[in-house]
């Protein structure tokens, strides 16, 4: 057995890393095979010499979050006991260090993971970025903070937030109200984010002033996109062309950020997604970043990050369904 401590400043570090009823350090316990004790100003960690290793590591990691004022949750304690066992947990140097857009109510929106870190790094550095991952990796979210950034900081002069209605047709038809009353469902998560980043107030004097556009993607065709932060969200349902002409849309003195998710195409089987195309077609161009975030980037609900890689297990065991053929009728 090896016994090694850990020399805590203020009580409080200790309240905030061992979590709601110690929830956190029970859980370094059982998955590193550790005891932690308390003692003065000092944590104990007894157990075998590796295992105490990785939980020290762990501990110290989840203590320069808690000093950069993120809170670990129950979350980012395993997010953390992972990048450690993978050696990586030096990586977390540059997590929630910098703060990039302040919400209406004052909340910082910082990246909460290595993977959102390389993520908006990417967006702040190219012209074009894509992000590609899972739902609950921040990709939307993460992506409009960085235009409201930029829009406070006066680097463009508009926000356009855009995304297929694949169900443009017939279907949008039926629905009642004039055309944007339409088209709100399938923009409503890009409303979400802005309200949240301006405030109710903010969004709607912005809306009023033309400084802030959300549309579907339609509505780009024949445009010159100039000084403008544009977000193209659920591209993974953009088909080629679609794809070609929203990227060929950018002007001068303006950024793109393109976000989907891949294993969540909603095209008909026929149809190829433009953002698969534009993963392989772009993947060499200098000034666009392509990003992979992954179920580790997830920072919604335990669970999600639990559901995600159910499926992609599950998937990986069930041969592709066969591709659907159009049937044609002729009258006789």
């Amino acid at each position: 057995m090896t016994e090694q401590t850990i020399s805590i400043e203020r009580m409080d570090e200790v309240i905030s890393i061992f979590g709601s009823f110690d929830e956190n350090m029970r859980a370094v316990e059982d998955e590193l095979k550790v005891k932690v004790n308390t003692r003065d100003n000092e944590l104990k960690i007894t157990g075998e010499a590796e295992n105490v290793m990785l939980a020290v590591r762990t501990i110290n990691g989840l203590l320069s979050l808690n000093a950069r004022g993120e809170v670990p949750s129950l979350q980012t304690v395993r997010y953390v006991i992972g990048l450690v066992r993978e050696g990586r947990d030096k990586e977390l140097d540059g997590v929630a260090r910098d703060v990039l857009c302040v919400t209406a109510r004052g909340k910082p929106i910082k990246p909460k993971t290595v993977g959102q870190k390389r993520y908006v790094d990417a967006i702040l550095s190219n012209t074009i970025t894509i992000g590609i991952g899972p739902a609950g990796t921040g990709k939307t979210y993460l992506a409009v903070a960085a235009a409201v950034s930029a829009f406070r900081d006066k680097k463009v002069s508009r926000i356009i937030l855009t995304r297929p209605a694949i169900e443009a047709g017939e279907k949008l038809g039926f629905l009642p109200g004039d055309l944007q009353s339409k088209v709100d469902p399938y923009l409503r998560p890009l409303y979400d984010a802005l309200l949240e980043m301006f405030g109710s107030e903010g969004y709607a004097k912005h809306l009023e002033r033309s400084n802030i556009e959300v549309a579907p993607l339609a509505y780009m065709r024949g445009r010159t996109l100039d000084d403008s932060f544009i977000i193209l969200d659920e591209a993974q349902n953009t088909t080629r062309e679609q794809m070609k002409m929203f990227l060929t849309r950018l002007g001068f003195g303006s950024k793109v950020v393109i976000t989907g998710d891949i294993t969540q195409i909603d095209l008909p089987h026929e149809k190829v997604s433009g953002l698969k195309d534009a993963i392989r077609i772009l993947a060499d161009i200098d000034d666009i970043a392509i990003c992979h975030l992954t179920a580790k980037d997830v920072v919604r609900h335990a669970l999600v990050q639990k559901i995600i890689n159910a499926y992609d297990k599950f998937e990986k065991t069930v041969p592709a369904a066969p591709k659907r053929t159009e049937r044609r009728w002729h009258r006789r």
